[in-house]
């Protein structure tokens, strides 16, 4: 069911947006060659209890899911663009990493995504960091009252494919607000002008991700983390937004933050 939010609904999201928001970016900013993906979580689950806050993942145990997630942050690097089980791994030099974070504070949930590279970058590692954040930035302009949901995920898909990029739609957008994954599922692929229509009150996760050289997944063991098919890398942005009279409105907005 699509739900809509008051106005003093989505204030009341703003807290979890900003935390959601300085968290990523603390995060990013102490990762390093060297760090583990596991102290990650660990910081990561520190700076979630200091808030008062509540991990939307390490309870999490959805249909695709193997088990409970059991970690606070998907940590996905390199070839892993999804769900990434935080595990024994030393970042390298070079590597590409996405940290996704979801938290519920006072009730309210949100969910962004950020993906960087530790080191020395490779420049198709930075250009496909671009293509995400361009498709993200193309997919907030679209989220507007009047367009409808087929409008964002074609803005996202223009994006992707003007890079000679496939779409992998099995994942992707989805609503946001008293849970983590609700309705509407926003595709990263799709026709302008089709779909849920755009109304004042619609909270989403907007959540292009792509893969360099495929759009085929594989699962590993643990039964969480998604790979791309050929060992090729991958990229993911995140937004939670809210749409709004006089616009969307970017909840998870790290702009401010120094």
């Amino acid at each position: 069911m699509i739900e809509l939010r008051t106005p003093a609904e989505i204030e009341r999201m703003r807290p979890a947006g900003r935390f959601v928001a300085e968290t990523l970016a603390t995060l990013r900013a102490e990762t390093a060659v060297g760090t583990n993906l596991l102290a990650i979580d660990r910081r990561a689950h520190e700076l979630i209890r200091a808030a008062g806050a509540e991990s939307c993942y390490i309870d999490y145990h959805p249909s695709f899911g193997a088990s409970p997630f059991g970690k606070v942050i998907c940590t996905s690097v390199n070839d892993a663009v999804l769900h990434g089980l935080p595990h024994d791994y030393a970042v390298r030099d070079g590597d590409l990493v996405t940290l996704d974070l979801a938290v519920s504070i006072d009730g309210w949930v949100a969910d962004a995504a950020v993906s960087f590279v530790v080191g020395n970058p490779r420049d198709e590692d930075l250009a496909l960091i671009g293509t995400t954040e361009r498709a993200l930035d193309a997919a907030i302009a679209a989220a507007t009252v009047g367009n409808r949901i087929g409008d964002i995920s074609a803005a996202i898909a223009a994006v992707a494919h003007a890079e000679g990029l496939t779409i992998n739609t099995d994942f992707g957008g989805h609503g946001v607000g008293r849970v983590m994954h609700g309705d509407p599922h926003v595709p990263n692929d799709g026709r302008g002008g089709r779909g849920y229509p755009l109304k004042p009150g619609l909270v989403i996760a907007i959540e292009p991700w792509f893969l360099q050289t495929t759009d085929e997944l594989v699962t590993d063991p643990d039964g969480w983390t998604l790979r791309s098919a050929d060992g090729s890398r991958g990229a993911h942005s995140e937004h939670t937004i809210a749409i709004a009279e006089d616009g969307p409105i970017v909840l998870t907005d790290g702009a401010h933050i120094a």
